[in-house]
């Protein structure tokens, strides 16, 4: 019984840092066609994912407000990230799925002037405020990225990197799932680490 008590209050504990004990969402499943969305984003144009069909797309949840989303925005570590691939063609997505009056969202030219504070360079940065898309992938936390190929199939589905912390100092010793992930795709092979766990802050919904 107190084993039992123990296992529930460590869920309940670890639920509001945002971690959780699966990356599984059933509707985003690694090699399964990526679940299909239209949203608008801060300059008030739909995008929807079939519009990107042959091309590599990367969904990024964003938050921020969370400080793990600002130790890879303040260090610039996600910028230069969105920079390097967006140049070679890739898609980048940045969604951000927190309700109205919920830490991280903001209306559209808070967005926009936010975006250019922080030098951001994303394809587009869509607006989920109802949650809609967001449970619709399953994203847990802030960030949470997933990369879609080609053909429209999930590829991969996790954090950003190996070092589940919130300091920007352990960004150069992490292994970074979702450029190794896309290095590894664009260049014919198949993604190694396809789905890792997720971490940060959890999605506002």
């Amino acid at each position: 019984m107190k084993r039992l008590i123990y296992l529930s209050l460590l869920g309940l504990f670890l639920l509001g840092l945002g971690f959780y004990p699966t990356v599984d969402a059933s509707n985003a499943v690694v090699g399964k066609p990526a679940p299909a969305f239209t949203l608008t984003d801060s300059n008030g144009k739909k995008h929807s994912i079939s519009d990107f069909k042959g091309k590599y797309v990367v969904l990024e949840w964003v938050n921020y407000d969370c400080p793990f989303v600002k130790k890879h925005y303040d260090s610039s570590n996600m910028q230069k990230l969105q920079k390097e691939f967006t140049d070679k063609g890739v898609v980048w997505l940045s969604i951000n799925s927190s309700a109205t009056g919920k830490q991280g969202h903001f209306e559209p030219s808070k967005i926009n002037a936010l975006i250019k504070e922080k030098g951001a360079h994303p394809t587009a940065y869509l607006i989920d405020t109802d949650g809609q898309v967001g449970r619709l992938y399953g994203a847990k936390t802030t960030p949470h990225m997933y990369i879609i190929n080609p053909n429209g199939e999930l590829i991969y589905n996790g954090a950003i990197d190996d070092k589940a912390s919130a300091n920007p100092d352990d960004i150069a010793g992490s292994k970074n799932f979702v450029r190794a992930g896309l290095q590894e795709a664009l260049a014919g092979k198949a993604v190694t680490v396809s789905a890792s766990q997720p971490y940060g802050c959890s999605v506002k919904y």
